[in-house]
Order: structure tokens, then sequence, then C-alpha cells
């Protein structure tokens, strides 16, 4: 039986989680494909932007889990933390 984590869970286990920064170039095939490797290892993943991209941070985070089928857990500032339960 496997339950699913509470946001608080999971926001504690993401102070340990892999960090994945994106840049000025935005999100690209590479990028989420990195994503997917960590959500597939470690379920959560933290996703730091970039200062400069602030304006299209909703959009990539968008892609992003639209992408890797993940969970948007939480966005403070520059940080967005994503979710995907193994199966």
């Amino acid at each position: 039986m496997t339950l699913k984590l509470s946001k608080k869970e999971i926001m504690n286990e993401a102070r340990s989680a892999m960090t994945i920064n994106v840049g000025k170039s935005g999100v690209n095939d590479n990028v989420i494909e990195e994503i997917k490797r960590q959500l597939k290892a470690n379920q959560i993943v933290k996703l730091r932007f970039a200062k400069g991209i602030k304006r299209n941070k909703d959009d990539y985070i968008s892609n992003i889990v639209e992408n890797t089928r993940s969970e948007l857990i939480d966005v403070r500032g520059n940080v967005a933390v994503i979710y995907k339960k193994q199966s």
C-alpha cells in the first residue's frame, strides 16, 4: 500500500532534494529529460530559476509539469518544488 505524501511532508523532504537550475536559455528537451530522471530517482525536485527569466517562470513551470507529468507543490520566489509519485 502506497500513501501519497502531504504537502508538508513533501516540503520537508524538498529541503535536501536535488536542485536543478533553469537559466536564461529556459527549458529545452535536455532540461525536461534531466528533470524526468531526477523525479524517477527522487520523486521531489527543486527548480531554481534565474532572476532574468522572472516573466517567463510561470510558463516554464507549466511546461515542465505538463511534460514530466508531475505535480507543482509550491513556488516561493525563484524556486519551485515539483513532485511525482513513483508508480
